[in-house]
């Protein structure tokens, strides 16, 4: 089944690296992965969708809090949060296809009853831009392509997704230091210090003699 872990991670050079090293030791094949800078200072949040049993949940949680750089990890069901996705899908629509020119109008059309929006016209092309959950996206690309359209080009950002109502704010403040620290936020009880990954990116002034 798939899994969706929402993890603030400091902001360095290799994070992605070391996450995805993570997952290669545990086996478990990251299905996407988008990350972008958080609420917090020097904090990114990537959101991680993977492929594993249902057990494996807790492990997964576990191993990522085991790395330095993480901050906090949660996962994220469809119930509890909300999951979007970003598409770009670029169609033929020109004179030499089947319908023609009147191809442009039966794809503004289905646009509008899927909600996307168009984006950029061309003499051969439009391309369609699309912000919903997964399934609503491939039903999308599986209705244009079962019209007999040419997809040329499709560009998916992967989910992003966060917790529905007051939840982030709490649950850092459970977890973290007092206001003035330095920010980096403690690990979860039941990870010792022993079990923390020591960054292998260190900074730049740590280097200095």
């Amino acid at each position: 089944m798939l899994h969706t872990f929402v993890a603030l991670v400091q902001d360095k050079p290799g994070v992605l690296t070391r996450v995805a090293s993570l997952f290669r030791r545990l086996n478990i094949n990251i299905v996407s992965l988008t990350v972008g800078e958080s609420e917090r200072p020097d904090t990114s949040r990537m959101t991680i969708v993977c492929e594993a049993p249902d057990t494996a949940a807790h492990r997964i949680r576990a191993s990522l809090y085991k790395l330095e750089i993480t901050v906090n990890v949660d996962e994220v069901g469809r119930s509890e949060g909300v999951i979007r996705e970003l598409c770009l899908i670029k169609v033929a629509a020109g004179p030499n296809e089947p319908n023609g020119l009147h191809s442009r109008s039966q794809i503004f059309e289905l646009a509008n009853v899927f909600r996307a929006r168009v984006v950029d016209l061309a003499t051969d092309s439009i391309m369609l831009e699309m912000t919903g959950s997964s399934s609503k996206i491939e039903g999308l690309i599986q209705v244009l392509r079962e019209s007999n359209y040419t997809i040329l080009e499709v560009s998916r950002t992967g989910r992003m997704a966060m917790r529905r109502g007051m939840h982030t704010g709490p649950v850092l403040k459970a977890l973290g230091t007092p206001n003035g620290s330095s920010g980096k936020l403690a690990p979860p009880p039941n990870v010792s210090k022993d079990e923390i990954i020591p960054n292998e990116f260190p900074d730049v002034h740590e280097e200095e003699p």
